[in-house]
């Protein structure tokens, strides 16, 4: 995992270092302290157990049972590695990635990057939306179809006209419900040495199935999405403390990267914990029982049985309706944030809508394409893992992106990679590259 300042070396911090750990360390009560130093990395952490998330662990327990419980154990210090890494850059640059690309890099790579960004994101949030509606058609016999439409229009209305922080905060509690899964695991009674075999002895298979799934699993924990909105946002929590000016955002003090890292590894491990117990429930309850093709949101309810009876179909839906509503507009904000930055455009989810038209176009416009998504007739669960797919595709040459910025001088002056966190980013480059390619070479024979 990430651990703060130490993996950094000392520096003398920039203009402006200093404002977030001074709001901090002013407040008086330690239990309101500690909920102060969780954010973004807290929030971002919960986004990460979306419905393509939870469908794709889904997948992943139901038709490969306990065999890849071991890449959530494998990918936690990855993915805490690289959430801290892009919130490095956004604390000691100021400023998003797309900002950081544009000024620091040619077009021929800031373009490309964003396109792959926005065209992700967008299916990903059409994903998103259809299982909302296919929780929601769980609790009310409504036809998905026909609940796409007002939940697009409902999330667009929140985010234009709302504050995303109270949907953040209203939404990550609903997330809570995810948790049954955690009960479900130790209910569902798994065979224990099947589950530490699954756990601590990783299992690879090179047919296009496994290798499908691995990438799906790879994708879906480690997306590039949560690195741009996780810059973003902290440019964002500096704003919020008065720090409107580019200069005054400039640099990160050893307590405040301290702070971040505390936060971005509660946020992964939680978001794992969910994720492992997922596949746990799933292997123990679907797989076991040779229910291995999961087609629906009901099949994947039907895992919490064991653990809540008659009830479990109303947590799952209560859980991925959260779940969905955190994460789209994460989803289409992280996309519109990196079009605005890539332009110059006004941006930010605390602007009114006159004063960022541009922001709020790409928002409202990748939520309404996204949503076209669920009318050409694709299931629901096979969405959400394809997604994940996508994802994973997109992730090695964003990641070799980050990874070259965050250890370019001119960008981050002495706050560069130390070696611990420059291992792991590379390891975690060359081990998505490599799941990446072997699926392709699949599809290939």
């Amino acid at each position: 995992m990430a651990k703060g300042a130490e993996l950094q070396g000392a520096s003398v911090p920039l203009p402006g270092a200093g404002a977030r750990e001074h709001e901090i360390a002013r407040e008086p009560n330690r239990l309101f302290k500690m909920l102060r130093v969780v954010g973004p990395g807290l929030v971002t952490g919960a986004s990460d157990d979306d419905p393509s998330g939870v469908g794709t662990y889904a997948v992943a327990g139901a038709s490969l049972g306990y065999s890849t419980l071991w890449t959530i154990l494998f990918t936690l210090p990855l993915m805490a590695a690289t959430q801290f890494i892009s919130a490095k850059v956004g604390m000691v640059t100021g400023k998003g990635l797309t900002g950081v690309l544009r000024e620091h890099y040619p077009r021929v790579v800031l373009y490309p990057a964003i396109l792959g960004l926005v065209v992700a994101n967008t299916i990903n949030a059409g994903a998103d939306i259809g299982a909302i509606g296919a929780a929601i058609n769980l609790l009310v016999p409504i036809p998905i179809v026909a609940l796409v439409l007002p939940i697009s229009l409902l999330i667009v209305a929140l985010q234009v006209w709302g504050s995303y922080r109270l949907i953040a905060s209203i939404f990550k509690w609903i997330t809570l419900a995810l948790f049954a899964y955690v009960g479900a695991s130790l209910f569902a009674k798994p065979h224990l040495p099947d589950v530490l075999r699954g756990t601590f002895i990783p299992m690879l298979r090179f047919d296009r199935t496994f290798l499908s799934v691995l990438v799906a699993l790879l994708g879906t924990t480690i997306s590039p999405y949560m690195w741009f909105w996780q810059a973003s946002q902290e440019v964002e929590e500096l704003i919020s403390i008065g720090q409107r000016r580019l200069w005054q955002r400039r640099g990160a003090t050893d307590c405040e990267l301290t702070y971040a890292a505390w936060d971005i590894n509660i946020g992964m491990f939680l978001s794992n914990l969910i994720a492992y117990s997922i596949i746990l429930t799933t292997a123990a309850t679907l797989y076991t029982h040779g229910k291995t093709d999961i087609k629906s949101a009901a099949d994947a309810a039907a895992a919490l049985r064991p653990f809540v009876g008659n009830a479990a179909r109303t947590l799952f839906a209560l859980g991925l309706i959260g779940a969905g509503f955190l994460a789209v507009p994460i989803l289409t904000g992280s996309a519109a944030y990196a079009v605005a930055e890539a332009y110059g455009w006004r941006h930010g989810l605390d602007r009114k809508p006159y004063r960022a038209r541009e922001f709020y176009a790409v928002i409202v416009g990748s939520t309404l394409v996204g949503m076209l998504i669920n009318y050409v007739g694709i299931n629901t669960i096979d969405a959400l893992f394809w997604t994940a797919i996508i994802n994973g595709f997109l992730t090695p040459p964003l990641l070799v992106l980050l990874m070259l910025i965050s250890n370019n001088p001119e960008v981050m002056g002495k706050r560069v990679n130390g070696m611990a966190l420059n291992v792991v980013g590379w390891s975690t480059t060359v081990v998505m590259t490599a799941a990446v390619v072997a699926l392709a070479a699949t599809w290939g024979r």
